[in-house]
């Protein structure tokens, strides 16, 4: 007896009148209940009414997992109305998770063999909604045989279920092939989009079908331009477009075709020529044409004219009231930047204003793009825009901002003071957002350029006692301080206006920075320092500055306390050697990539900053000969009887520069590019450097990047530190590391890489053996 149950009609009324979710529950389990009765009583006349409302109460989030044998149980009925319940209930309860998915492929195959075309359409939809490999693989020569079926339903969604079939199983490509061609000459709208969608399919998965349709590009360059000129219909027309969805597919699969092949590019740069210039913009139809032109345009190998008047429509995109179309636009010609530079140059004055967007997303895509257009003639220009942006950016683009303005100063800078006043204007507005080693480079630049000491700590005094707030401004000044404090009264300075300062000024200005509530630690330990070295550079008497230091003896800061303790022992107990040691720092030998480039074309190796603790190199888990054991260290280098002789008489003995050893380029992935560039000293030939350079032409940065390196026994390796983790997107600067083999036996050199690193979210490992080093490395 099979209880008394609510209809399909009647239950939605029930459970959208329920007031609270306690009801809603309460009908749903009521039901359900009714539901499993009528299926263990096997009732064949109501079994779909029953699937109907198990399939609502799947849709609303509750559990309907039972009704899985039912679907296959209405799918083998004979009645349509039970295969389409049955179907329906197919597609939404079952997948390629669960093994009873293979219980329908004999009722498909069946449905699709039948001549009745809504079961095969049924049939189909099914396949291509919830068929794994293993149904497409048994069923793909039932669906080439309909995709020629005279019925233009059956034909549509046999193409539909092809693709899917394409996107599951890439092998079954060369089955499909032929019906294509035929399916080309089709009138019917949905038989040629699906058709167009199923070849980009095939040639984004198959060589051999890209080499096959290359030879149709002529058909689909017609098929194209009788859409721009005569209109396939006007029931597929959107907002005076002739089906734009059409044009978009076409665009698309051309743009695969014509990518790195010349013949198909000449084939359609007529066409794409006359599509960017005659599509109506008005209209967001239009936009979505031609923004697909434009890809196309600059995929393929276009003419160069043609490829101007792509970044010229990008530029009116950026004109568009659209927030969208700005976007798209914006985001497009940061992917065309390296490949069409001075192009998208002419547009940087839309772009700059773009920063003033009050959408995040809109003004970071602008940031991005003005930071790549800048080069050596417009740097001083681009620099004022992007500062002025950085004074009123919201917080989240502030570390970017900075962070770009700071790499673009380094990269272009006309001159070293305008790089030194760019880096403290940064550093003044950005404050806490500024990369962390922005004072260590400016006070490295400000050490190599001897000619602006004064300048510099008279623009830093100013700045310190302006503001002590802004610690990285801070920290750079108090270091300048210390360092050239003596050029603050001694004399005037021609670059700068002139500054009366007092020693009593000085020092009540870094006692503030001592006592400030908002000091660092680390700013505390600059203006201690700064105290320390200005007692050999003061005229007058050190007690005030005895009395702060025996002050910080005492400090809470075990550091700090550290530094005063030493400090006043200098004071009490080797007071002469205190003008010694607090003597100038030396300048400090540039490091990082543009050094690393300085040094290439100069043929020098990059001497290290610091060498490294003896460290215990592993073989890479022993990559190379297959028993563990440690690199030893590099011995250090004995000077020759030759060199010491020369060094005595103070005689020049510059040996003969040895030939250019030709760079290497070792790995290449996704846009990453390692590079091995190799310098042999000649005072010791044993000794091979290597500098491993990694760029990044992709659009995504390449995080937490690690390269380790292995070789032979008989060689000694050691690694030097890289110049960082973070190999910038769109070719910004690279990143470096410095290897010092010796290979005293003179042996062929054998070397294994491990690169660790992120890349578009994903984490990556490559393992690879350089084994074509040139000869000139080790002979």
């Amino acid at each position: 007896m099979v209880l008394p149950s609510l209809k399909l009609q009647d239950l939605i009324e029930q459970i959208r009148g329920a007031k609270t979710q306690a009801q809603e529950r309460e009908v749903i389990q009521k039901e359900c209940a009714h539901i499993r009765a009528s299926f263990r009583d096997g009732d064949p006349l109501h079994r779909h009414r029953q699937l109907a409302k198990l399939l609502y109460v799947h849709m609303l989030g509750y559990p309907a997992h039972f009704g899985q044998m039912e679907c296959l149980k209405l799918i083998a009925s004979t009645r349509f109305t039970d295969k389409r319940v049955g179907y329906l209930g197919a597609m939404l309860l079952l997948d390629e998770r669960q093994d009873a998915h293979l219980l329908i492929t004999n009722s498909i195959k069946n449905d699709m063999s039948q001549g009745v075309p809504a079961v095969q359409g049924l049939a189909l939809c099914t396949l291509s909604t919830m068929g794994s490999a293993e149904m497409c693989r048994d069923l793909a020569s039932e669906v080439e045989k309909l995709l020629l079926q005279p019925s233009p339903y059956v034909r549509k969604k046999a193409v539909l279920t092809a693709v899917h079939m394409i996107r599951k199983v890439p092998e079954l490509s060369s089955i499909f092939l032929p019906p294509c061609t035929q399916l080309l000459r089709e009138r019917h709208h949905g038989i040629l989009l699906g058709t167009v969608t199923l070849i980009t399919e095939l040639c984004e998965r198959s060589p051999a079908a890209l080499k096959h349709f290359r030879k149709m590009v002529p058909q689909l360059v017609q098929i194209l331009r009788t859409l721009v000129t005569t209109g396939y219909s006007k029931e597929h027309s959107i907002s005076g477009i002739s089906d734009p969805f059409l044009q978009v597919q076409i665009l698309r699969l051309l743009r695969i075709l014509g990518r790195n092949h010349d013949e198909s590019s000449d084939a359609m740069n007529d066409l794409l020529a006359q599509v960017a210039t005659n599509t109506d913009t008005s209209r967001n139809a239009g936009n979505a044409v031609l923004f697909e032109t434009v890809m196309t345009i600059m995929d393929i190998r276009s003419a160069a004219g043609l490829r101007v008047l792509a970044v010229n429509i990008l530029g009116r995109f950026l004109l568009n009231s659209d927030k969208n179309i700005r976007y798209v636009a914006l985001t497009s010609l940061l992917r065309l930047v390296q490949s069409d530079h001075s192009a998208v140059q002419r547009h940087r004055p839309t772009v700059v204003e773009c920063l003033q967007e009050p959408d995040a997303s809109l003004s970071r895509r602008a940031l991005e793009l003005s930071l790549a257009l800048v080069n050596s003639s417009n740097v001083r220009a681009m620099m004022q825009e992007l500062q002025t942006f950085l004074s009123s950016c919201p917080p989240d683009l502030r570390a970017d901002c900075a962070s770009g303005i700071l790499l673009a100063a380094e990269r272009f800078a006309p001159n070293k003071r305008w790089h030194i006043d760019t880096i403290l204007r940064v550093l003044t507005m950005a404050g806490i957002y500024v990369r962390d080693d922005a004072v260590a480079n400016l006070i490295q630049l400000i050490g190599g350029a001897q000619e602006l000491h004064a300048y510099s700590v008279r623009r830093l005094y100013s700045a310190l006692a302006e503001d002590i707030s802004q610690q990285p401004t801070v920290q750079v000044a108090t270091w300048c301080i210390g360092e050239y404090g003596d050029l603050l009264w001694e004399g005037s300075c021609e670059e700068s206006e002139p500054l009366q300062v007092e020693e009593e000024e000085v020092l009540t200005l870094l006692e503030r920075v001592l006592q400030s509530h908002l000091s660092l630690p680390a700013t505390r330990g600059y203006a201690l320092t700064a105290l320390m070295k200005l007692s050999t550079r003061l005229r007058g008497d050190n007690n005030r500055i005895r009395q702060v230091v025996s002050v910080y003896g005492s400090c809470l800061d075990v550091e700090l306390q550290q530094r005063a303790v030493e400090y006043n022992a200098l004071f009490r107990k080797y007071d002469h050697m205190r003008a010694a040691i607090l003597e100038k720092m030396p300048v400090v030998e540039p490091s990082g990539p543009q050094a690393d480039e300085e040094a290439k074309e100069s043929g020098e190796a990059v001497p290290s900053p610091s060498e490294p603790q003896a460290s215990k190199l592993m073989d890479l888990l022993d990559l190379l000969d297959g028993s563990s054991g440690e690199a030893q260290q590099l011995p250090p280098m004995a000077p020759s009887p030759e060199d010491s002789l020369v060094h005595l008489l103070d005689l020049p003995c510059d040996p003969p520069a040895p030939a250019p050893i030709p760079n290497l380029r070792v790995f290449e992935r996704e846009g990453l590019q390692i590079n091995l560039s190799f310098v042999r000293p000649p005072e010791t030939p044993s000794l091979l450097l290597i500098t491993v350079t990694a760029t990044n032409t992709s659009g995504g940065d390449v995080t937490h990047f690690i390269c380790q390196a292995a070789v032979p026994k008989s060689f000694q390796l050691q690694l030097q530190p890289p110049s960082g983790d973070t190999v910038p997107a769109q070719g910004g600067l690279p990143m470096t590391q410095l290897l010092r083999i010796l290979n005293p036996n003179k042996a062929p050199l054998r070397l294994k890489l491990r690169l660790t690193y992120t890349h578009f979210g994903q984490s990556v490992q490559e393992i690879f053996e350089v084994n074509n080093l040139p000869v000139e490395t080790w002979q």
